[in-house]
Protein backbone atom coordinates (compact mmCIF):
# COMPACT_ATOMS: atom_id res chain seq x y z
CA UNK A 1 0.00 0.00 0.00
CA UNK A 2 2.83 2.49 0.66
CA UNK A 3 4.62 1.70 -2.40
CA UNK A 4 1.90 3.49 -4.70
CA UNK A 5 2.39 6.38 -2.48
CA UNK A 6 5.68 7.01 -2.76
CA UNK A 7 5.77 6.41 -6.40
CA UNK A 8 3.47 9.38 -6.56
CA UNK A 9 5.74 11.43 -4.02
CA UNK A 10 9.12 10.41 -5.89
CA UNK A 11 7.54 11.75 -8.83
CA UNK A 12 6.41 14.86 -7.68
CA UNK A 13 9.61 15.60 -5.17
CA UNK A 14 12.30 14.27 -7.68
CA UNK A 15 14.63 11.70 -6.27
CA UNK A 16 17.94 13.69 -6.12
CA UNK A 17 20.79 14.25 -8.44
CA UNK A 18 18.72 14.37 -11.69
CA UNK A 19 16.12 16.82 -11.03
CA UNK A 20 15.05 19.09 -13.14
CA UNK A 21 14.22 22.74 -12.35
CA UNK A 22 10.40 21.41 -13.95
CA UNK A 23 10.68 19.05 -10.96
CA UNK A 24 10.86 21.97 -8.52
CA UNK A 25 7.52 23.56 -10.20
CA UNK A 26 5.75 20.94 -10.01
CA UNK A 27 6.76 20.00 -6.32
CA UNK A 28 6.22 23.30 -5.06
CA UNK A 29 2.52 22.89 -7.20
CA UNK A 30 1.68 19.60 -5.42
CA UNK A 31 2.90 21.20 -2.09
CA UNK A 32 0.83 24.16 -2.13
CA UNK A 33 -1.92 22.29 -3.53
CA UNK A 34 -1.70 19.34 -0.67
CA UNK A 35 -1.92 22.13 2.37
CA UNK A 36 -5.01 23.48 0.52
CA UNK A 37 -6.90 20.37 0.04
CA UNK A 38 -5.74 19.51 3.92
CA UNK A 39 -7.93 22.80 4.66
CA UNK A 40 -10.66 21.38 2.84
CA UNK A 41 -10.66 17.97 4.38
CA UNK A 42 -10.53 19.63 7.97
CA UNK A 43 -14.61 19.94 8.42
CA UNK A 44 -16.76 17.13 7.76
CA UNK A 45 -18.33 17.77 4.72
CA UNK A 46 -15.90 19.44 1.55
CA UNK A 47 -18.21 22.06 -0.30
CA UNK A 48 -17.67 23.52 -3.91
CA UNK A 49 -17.35 26.56 -2.15
CA UNK A 50 -14.32 25.14 -0.60
CA UNK A 51 -13.31 23.40 -3.91
CA UNK A 52 -14.13 26.55 -5.67
CA UNK A 53 -11.90 28.33 -3.85
CA UNK A 54 -9.09 25.74 -3.54
CA UNK A 55 -8.68 25.71 -7.77
CA UNK A 56 -9.04 29.59 -7.52
CA UNK A 57 -6.24 29.96 -5.23
CA UNK A 58 -3.79 27.61 -7.70
CA UNK A 59 -5.35 29.13 -10.77
CA UNK A 60 -3.93 32.56 -9.45
CA UNK A 61 -0.87 30.90 -7.51
CA UNK A 62 0.18 28.80 -10.71
CA UNK A 63 -1.60 30.26 -13.69
CA UNK A 64 -3.00 27.07 -14.48
CA UNK A 65 -5.41 25.44 -16.60
CA UNK A 66 -8.39 23.65 -15.99
CA UNK A 67 -7.21 19.92 -16.71
CA UNK A 68 -4.01 20.90 -14.96
CA UNK A 69 -5.84 21.98 -11.71
CA UNK A 70 -7.83 19.17 -12.18
CA UNK A 71 -5.15 17.08 -11.94
CA UNK A 72 -3.14 18.98 -9.45
CA UNK A 73 -5.98 18.68 -7.10
CA UNK A 74 -6.82 14.79 -7.59
CA UNK A 75 -2.78 14.40 -7.12
CA UNK A 76 -3.00 16.37 -4.14
CA UNK A 77 -6.20 14.45 -2.42
CA UNK A 78 -4.21 11.38 -3.05
CA UNK A 79 -0.84 12.78 -1.52
CA UNK A 80 -3.27 14.11 1.23
CA UNK A 81 -4.48 10.61 2.60
CA UNK A 82 -1.45 9.04 2.61
CA UNK A 83 0.86 11.79 4.32
CA UNK A 84 1.11 11.92 7.94
CA UNK A 85 2.17 15.27 8.76
CA UNK A 86 3.23 18.73 6.95
CA UNK A 87 6.66 18.68 6.47
CA UNK A 88 8.00 17.53 3.58
CA UNK A 89 5.48 19.56 2.27
CA UNK A 90 6.73 22.80 3.95
CA UNK A 91 10.05 22.18 4.07
CA UNK A 92 10.44 22.32 -0.18
CA UNK A 93 8.13 25.71 0.21
CA UNK A 94 10.66 27.06 2.60
CA UNK A 95 13.37 26.21 0.13
CA UNK A 96 12.28 27.71 -2.86
CA UNK A 97 9.32 30.35 -2.10
CA UNK A 98 9.70 34.16 -0.97
CA UNK A 99 8.49 34.98 2.52
CA UNK A 100 5.80 36.89 0.80
CA UNK A 101 4.72 33.87 -1.34
CA UNK A 102 4.33 31.60 1.84
CA UNK A 103 2.16 34.85 3.31
CA UNK A 104 0.16 34.42 0.15
CA UNK A 105 -0.21 31.10 0.80
CA UNK A 106 -1.19 31.33 4.18
CA UNK A 107 -3.97 33.83 2.57
CA UNK A 108 -5.27 30.98 0.03
CA UNK A 109 -5.60 28.56 3.03
CA UNK A 110 -7.75 31.43 5.15
CA UNK A 111 -9.90 31.54 1.60
CA UNK A 112 -10.41 27.95 1.43
CA UNK A 113 -11.81 28.05 4.92
CA UNK A 114 -13.50 30.77 4.64
CA UNK A 115 -15.10 29.75 1.79
CA UNK A 116 -18.18 27.81 3.20
CA UNK A 117 -18.91 30.84 5.30
CA UNK A 118 -18.04 28.81 8.28
CA UNK A 119 -14.50 28.57 10.36
CA UNK A 120 -14.24 25.36 11.52
CA UNK A 121 -11.78 24.60 14.58
CA UNK A 122 -9.80 22.03 12.68
CA UNK A 123 -9.19 24.51 10.13
CA UNK A 124 -8.20 26.98 11.97
CA UNK A 125 -5.48 24.56 14.22
CA UNK A 126 -4.08 23.34 11.04
CA UNK A 127 -3.36 27.16 9.20
CA UNK A 128 -1.95 27.27 12.34
CA UNK A 129 0.63 24.80 12.66
CA UNK A 130 1.47 25.30 8.86
CA UNK A 131 2.08 29.02 8.99
CA UNK A 132 4.53 28.06 12.45
CA UNK A 133 6.23 24.89 9.55
CA UNK A 134 6.56 28.24 7.12
CA UNK A 135 8.02 30.84 9.52
CA UNK A 136 5.31 32.77 8.82
CA UNK A 137 4.92 35.36 12.26
CA UNK A 138 2.23 35.28 14.30
CA UNK A 139 1.26 39.23 12.78
CA UNK A 140 1.59 37.66 9.37
CA UNK A 141 -1.04 34.66 9.92
CA UNK A 142 -3.44 36.92 11.67
CA UNK A 143 -3.23 40.16 8.88
CA UNK A 144 -3.61 37.06 6.04
CA UNK A 145 -6.65 35.29 7.99
CA UNK A 146 -8.08 38.86 8.51
CA UNK A 147 -7.27 39.93 4.43
CA UNK A 148 -9.35 36.35 3.67
CA UNK A 149 -12.31 37.09 5.97
CA UNK A 150 -12.79 40.74 4.43
CA UNK A 151 -12.79 39.16 0.91
CA UNK A 152 -14.71 36.80 1.96
CA UNK A 153 -17.75 39.03 3.08
CA UNK A 154 -17.47 41.21 -0.02
CA UNK A 155 -18.08 37.87 -2.48
CA UNK A 156 -21.38 36.63 0.32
Amino acid sequence: MLTPIKQLLSSFFGTGAGKSPLDDVHSLQLTTAVLLVEVMRCDTHITELERSATVAALRKKFALSDDEVARLIAHAEHAAKGANDYFRFTSAMNEQFTHAQKIQVIEHMWEVAYADAHLDAHENHVISKIAGLLHVTHGEYIAAKLHAKQAAQRVA
